[in-house]
């Protein structure tokens, strides 16, 4: 459970089903629920830079679901490798994609770089920009400083 920057709404992850509930709470007494479907099965993630977009890892479809809280809507699905375990993710600016959101893998030693973007870098927003190859059998959790 995440909090929206833009709008007063928690994101919810319901693994299994591979939906994020955003939950309008400004009314208590009639939440209103958006239901966006993503991949199952939906585990951790985090904001990009700018704290519009939310991504979290579907770790059993070895994707990446990207939701823009703004706008309420799935923007992308990424295809990443063996079991996303990002924690809640690091944010950098990459010197040649621009802004990126990185995640490891618990699955494999890689981690991937997603252009996080969509104004000034929209060639590389919601892709793999750049594959990192680590040593080991994969990790959990990858953070940067802010």
């Amino acid at each position: 459970v995440v909090a929206s920057h833009f709008n007063p709404e928690f994101l919810v992850n319901v693994k299994e089903t591979g939906q994020v509930k955003l939950v309008d709470y400004s009314d208590l007494n009639n939440l209103r629920v958006t239901n966006v479907a993503a991949a199952r099965f939906l585990h951790d993630g985090g904001f990009d830079a700018s704290g519009r977009y939310f991504l979290v890892a579907a770790n059993a479809s070895n994707k990446v679901a990207i939701v823009d809280t703004k706008e309420n809507k799935l923007v992308g699905l990424v295809e990443t490798g063996l079991t996303p375990h990002p924690g809640r993710g690091a944010n950098f600016v990459h010197p040649e994609f621009g802004p990126v959101w990185a995640t490891s893998h618990l699955g494999d030693e890689t981690v991937m770089l997603i252009g996080t973007d969509p104004v000034n870098n929209p060639k590389n927003a919601w892709k793999v920009v750049q594959t990192l190859e680590g040593q080991g059998g994969g990790s959990l959790f990858i953070k940067t400083h802010p």
